[in-house]
């Protein structure tokens, strides 16, 4: 299997099909590809060999699609960029992975002098849309390498949540494989209209990417994220499916700009990158009663999709907190430290397998065997699968809190939580605390204009969890740090906390 094996079939049934919208530009399957291929010689050109890392720091746009199937087309492997790192960041990614082309949107296209100085293995970089489309013009279209199987398709580091990233290495069966589970385990259909909000850098977004590619549907892209936005490009394109973060869709129902669109066409929905609470959940299933939700659970090492919880799971209360059940593709446990199954019910660590598992870290062998030991791979999740098999995810374990002695998972706290009405968000940590070694700290976003008091919400949680879980300090924040794929940057919060001290803060 290869990344571009859909296109193809694209161009030989539908090629009359719009491939790609962003803004005013439309272009069918048919210009795309050839677009694609051109783009592809233009590489080969630049000295672009086989197995080299082609680096992309872009916004979505039509072009960002284009590259994701040239740079395989020219026999070589995607790099994409966190778009949310600072130069040194970046400069890293690019030195780690010894790349030697870098494409840059116009956006960012002031930050390559930098990149150029920080990252000496630089040996081109395209600057913008208007030298992309320079170079289609200026070549014929080039054949398809096609690249594809167990070779590598593109190394895409972990979100920044930890000290320093890891380059995943992912191959093209990697990558299909996971997307042709999604497709079997869900009701997505050909013909449809997928729009890209959350950033495509992100495995989940590339995912969907190529899931509608298997299918045969049209991307509709926008960036940067506004809820307008996205309520405006849902109503003129009629978009059918899409994948979210948690906040986009808190942002997206709740905002009054986007009161009096109509998003009645969205057929399907897919969130992930962190819990959702059953508030929201109701919220948005008042606003989009036509829309189908499910949530997918996974990580970059897994390309990306662990588990689904489907729509009509959705409808039973008790599983909405879970993450769903393993994915056709994959196999999914919970093991003790011994690396042996626990009990049903029993707190463990979800360890998953299946072809969907990476190929290892970029030149971290000691890493790759730790985390692909037995292999099978350990996500580091906390969590606990019932008699039907659904899992439902308690916590990193890293981010497990000790308080006199008792295990607390920060999930379960913000579970409880966010069932308040005057919550928006909230995020739970552990903090240094003289008598219990760590207290349970919460740092809540207040819904606007109401500002709940420390008891209030201690008084609330103890309603839904045990006692000793709920927050003995609290502190009231207008943003919570996010990672570009939507996940809360705990070590960011943990850092003021327990700067000097031993605990860690990955």
């Amino acid at each position: 299997m290869q990344l571009t094996q859909s296109v193809h079939h694209a161009v030989q049934q539908t090629p009359d099909l719009t491939a790609t919208i962003f803004g005013d530009r439309v272009r069918t399957w048919a210009e795309s590809v050839d677009r694609v291929a051109r783009l592809a010689a233009a590489l080969t050109d630049l000295g672009v060999r086989q197995g080299d890392r082609i680096g992309l720091l872009a916004l979505n746009s039509d072009i960002y699609h284009e590259f994701l199937l040239a740079v395989p087309w020219a026999d070589a492997v995607l790099m994409p960029i966190n778009t949310r790192w600072s130069a040194n960041e970046i400069a890293f990614s690019l030195r780690d992975s010894d790349t030697r082309v870098l494409y840059v949107d116009d956006t960012f296209a002031p930050m390559a002098p930098q990149l150029r100085e920080l990252a000496p293995c630089l040996e081109n970089v395209i600057e913008g849309a208007a030298a992309v489309d320079r170079l289609i013009a200026d070549h014929e279209p080039a054949p398809d390498a096609r690249r594809g199987g167990d070779s590598l398709a593109g190394i895409f580091y972990t979100g920044g949540t930890t000290a320093q990233p890891k380059g995943v290495m992912l191959s093209h069966n990697n990558m299909m494989v996971s997307a042709l589970g999604a497709v079997a385990a869900t009701n997505t259909v050909p013909g449809g209209r997928y729009l890209h909000v959350a950033p495509m850098f992100h495995l989940a977004a590339l995912s969907g990417w190529l899931l509608h590619n298997v299918v045969g549907g049209t991307h509709v892209l926008l960036s940067p994220f506004t809820p307008v936005g996205m309520a405006d490009a849902i109503e003129r394109h009629r978009v059918t499916d899409t994948l979210v973060v948690p906040t986009m869709l808190q942002l997206l129902v709740d905002s009054p700009a986007t009161a009096e669109h109509d998003l009645s066409s969205l057929r399907r929905l897919a969130y992930g990158a962190s819990p959702i609470s059953d508030a929201l959940l109701d919220r948005s299933t008042k606003r989009l009663p036509d829309t189908e939700f499910t949530q997918a659970y996974g990580m970059t090492e897994l390309a990306p999709i662990a588990t689904l919880l489907g729509p009509d799971a959705h409808q039973v209360p008790r599983l909405r907190r879970s993450a769903g059940r393993a994915a056709p593709h994959v196999e999914v446990l919970i093991v003790n430290e011994h690396d042996v199954e626990v009990p049903r019910g029993d707190i463990g660590e979800v360890v998953a397998r299946g072809d969907n598992v990476m190929l290892g870290y970029w030149n971290r062998p000691e890493e790759t065997s730790q985390a692909l030991r037995g292999g099978w791979l350990h996500t580091g999740d906390a969590g606990y699968m019932d008699e039907d098999g659904f899992v439902f995810l308690v916590d990193r374990l890293r981010d497990m809190i000790v308080s006199g002695g008792e295990n607390v998972y920060s999930a379960e706290v913000e579970n409880a939580l966010a069932k308040h009405p005057a919550v928006a968000a909230c995020a739970v940590i552990g903090v240094p605390d003289g008598e219990w070694g760590e207290r349970v700290h919460a740092v809540v976003v207040a819904v606007d204009g109401v500002r709940p008091t420390v008891d209030e919400l201690r008084d609330h949680v103890k309603e839904h969890i045990a006692g000793y879980k709920a927050p003995r300090s609290i502190e009231f924040i207008e943003v919570l740090p996010l990672s570009g794929a939507g996940k809360v940057l705990k070590r960011e919060l943990r850092s003021r906390h327990w700067a000097g001290r031993d605990r860690s803060v990955s």
